[in-house]
This record gives C-alpha cells, sequence and structure tokens, in this order.
C-alpha cells in the first residue's frame, strides 16, 4: 500500500461528513469576523493562495493578490466604508474526501446601502486544510425602504 493510500485511509477514519461541513463553516465564519474587524489579510485566508478563481460582476479578479488589492482599494480605509459582512443560509456537499461545494448567501451593510448575493464555492481540501479554489459571486444592491407619502 502506497504512503498516500495510507494517509487517506487514517484521514478518513478520523473525520465524518459532519466534521468536514464544520470545518468548512468554520473557515467562513473565520472570513466573516476577519473582514467585520478590517483584517482583509485574515479574509483572503480562506481562499487558495496564489490561484484562487474568483469570479464578481461577471469579470474574472486577478487571482488571491489581485482580490485582496481589489478589497483594500474598494473596501479599505474604514469600518463604514468596509461594511459588516453577514454569510448565512448556507449548504455544503461533499463531492469527494477533499472536495466541497458551498452555496450561501451574503449580506454587506454599508452605511445606507445595503447589498445581497449568492457565493457558489469550491473547496479543496490539502495538507488538513479546506481553502476555497474557485468563488462566483452573483450581488445586487437592496433598495432602502422608502418613507409613506404623507396625505
Amino acid at each position: 500500500m502506497s504512503l498516500a493510500a495510507l494517509a487517506f485511509l487514517i484521514s478518513s477514519a478520523t473525520t465524518t461528513p459532519a466534521s468536514e461541513r464544520a470545518a468548512i463553516l468554520s473557515v467562513v465564519h473565520r472570513m466573516e469576523a476577519a473582514w467585520n474587524r478590517g483584517d482583509f489579510r485574515g479574509y483572503m485566508a480562506g481562499f487558495k493562495n496564489p490561484d484562487v478563481v474568483f469570479v464578481s460582476g461577471g469579470k474574472f479578479q486577478a487571482g488571491w493578490q489581485g482580490t485582496l488589492d481589489h478589497y483594500i482599494r474598494d473596501y479599505g480605509g474604514s469600518a463604514e466604508r468596509r461594511g459588516t459582512l453577514h454569510f448565512y443560509n448556507m449548504k455544503v456537499d461533499l463531492l469527494a474526501p477533499d472536495a466541497a461545494m458551498l452555496v450561501g448567501q451574503y449580506r454587506l451593510t454599508r452605511g445606507t446601502r445595503l447589498t445581497e448575493g449568492v457565493n457558489t464555492r469550491l473547496f479543496r481540501k490539502a495538507h488538513g486544510q479546506w481553502r476555497i479554489t474557485i468563488n462566483h459571486v452573483s450581488a445586487y444592491d437592496v433598495e432602502p425602504p422608502t418613507a409613506p407619502a404623507k396625505q
């Protein structure tokens, strides 16, 4: 038996689908917490570095560093500019011992601007760590409610 096969058997014996889903959700929760404290590098720790595929707004970002640069440029500087991020309604499907897909929603509140969207994320497990290798975002701005007209 090869060393890789033995390592896989040992790894499989100590993990369960529930523990793998929990590990993936833990990555996402750590990312959310990092964003909300203004730690963009901590947020990016959830993505495979350097070659994550990141698609947003119908465009590809320039890998890990390009995505980090985008976040710092467009969201950095202040808590109001960064906003508060919340991931929710996440569903994790294990595809293989080293692959999983997460589909979930997010909400980003920046002052009076509210953006909501859906993330589709392919996670891969390497060296015991789950990382996002493909991230696709579909987002829209939510219009603030208008006050009823006075009569």
